[in-house]
């Protein structure tokens, strides 16, 4: 998410107030948020300062600025206290594992205690002064993995790496039910829900190419644990591609993943289990892994004695 972006408005929000189209978007997330923005002067409407209560039509390009909304770089007691573990370091970067219900980077509802704010104590630097030093993000109840920058060129250098898809990430889920072939490519674009607009699907008016490859691991009578391999990186990835072919990651409410307490879960089975890439500088050779945490080694072990007919 950026400091500075733009909607064009399409099917799905034409005939919208401006609020309420801004209100369903994942970085603003309420109308309270939307209005703050548009009475801050920080939105635009083809340019020109539009009131909450403006329709939408067709075409029309909505500029949003989040700074209002996001502030200065974070201060990194901010984010004191925040648990996560450091999986590699050096003067250039971090390589972090972040623990399920920790929140990246300040956002609607999260003003503090995220890890780019306990980063920032650690020299992360880089990109958006609001979310220093992170190149990629994991949603909130998604445990694992991620990079971190200390520096704008490192930063760049890295989020290079992601663009080319010379950054291995590697995912663990539990899946409902058994894909149909033991390997496969899930190939399919994702964009906001046409319905659900706080949600990513293949119901979309604007489709953004998105490709997830996967292998299964092991087959439980009512569930398969999968490694999911991404090529691209939109939003909620993973979640949406498995649900989009019927087999919805355990534990996700959102995407159709069983009700909260199946095999004793209370998020989404979802581990960032591995991140390797080549240095942006030297070239060498970085190689991480996080084993799951024990939530998740639980639910797999109730998995095994789960029913078929769960």
């Amino acid at each position: 998410m950026a400091e500075r972006f733009e909607l064009v408005v399409g099917v799905g929000e034409e005939g919208l107030r401006l609020d309420v189209a801004m209100a369903a978007l994942p970085e603003i997330g309420s109308r309270t948020l939307a209005q703050r923005l548009i009475d801050a002067g920080q939105v635009a409407v083809d340019g020109e300062p539009r009131p909450k209560r403006h329709l939408l039509a067709s075409g029309e390009r909505v500029e949003i600025e989040l700074r209002a909304l996001h502030g200065a770089q974070p201060d990194p007691a901010a984010g004191e206290g925040v648990p996560h573990f450091i999986a590699y370091e050096d003067e250039h970067l971090l390589v972090v594992e972040k623990p399920a219900g920790v929140v990246v980077h300040p956002a609607p509802g999260h003003a503090t205690g995220t890890l780019a704010q306990a980063l920032a104590a650690r020299g992360a630097r880089g990109g958006a002064r609001w979310r220093p030093g992170i190149v990629h993000r994991l949603d909130r109840d998604t445990s694992g993995l991620l990079v971190v920058a200390k520096g704008e060129a490192v930063h760049r250098a890295l989020q290079e790496l992601i663009r080319a898809r010379r950054m291995a990430r590697r995912y663990l889920a539990l899946v409902d039910g058994r894909p149909a072939s033991r390997t496969g490519t899930i190939d399919a674009a994702l964009g906001r829900d046409r319905s659900h607009r706080t949600t990513v699907s293949t119901r979309t008016d604007r489709p953004r190419a998105a490709r997830t490859h996967f292998r299964q691991l092991e087959a439980f009578p009512a569930s398969t644990l999968v490694q999911a391999r991404l090529e691209t990186g939109r939003t909620h990835q993973i979640r949406a591609h498995f649900a989009a072919i019927g087999h919805p990651v355990l534990g996700d409410e959102t995407y159709g993943g069983g009700t909260s307490g199946r095999l004793g879960l209370t998020r989404q089975f979802l581990h960032s289990a591995r991140l390797s890439f080549a240095h942006p500088i030297g070239g060498a050779h970085i190689d991480c892994e996080s084993e799951l945490p024990a939530d998740l080694r639980h639910a797999l072990e109730a998995a095994s004695r789960e029913p078929a007919n769960a």
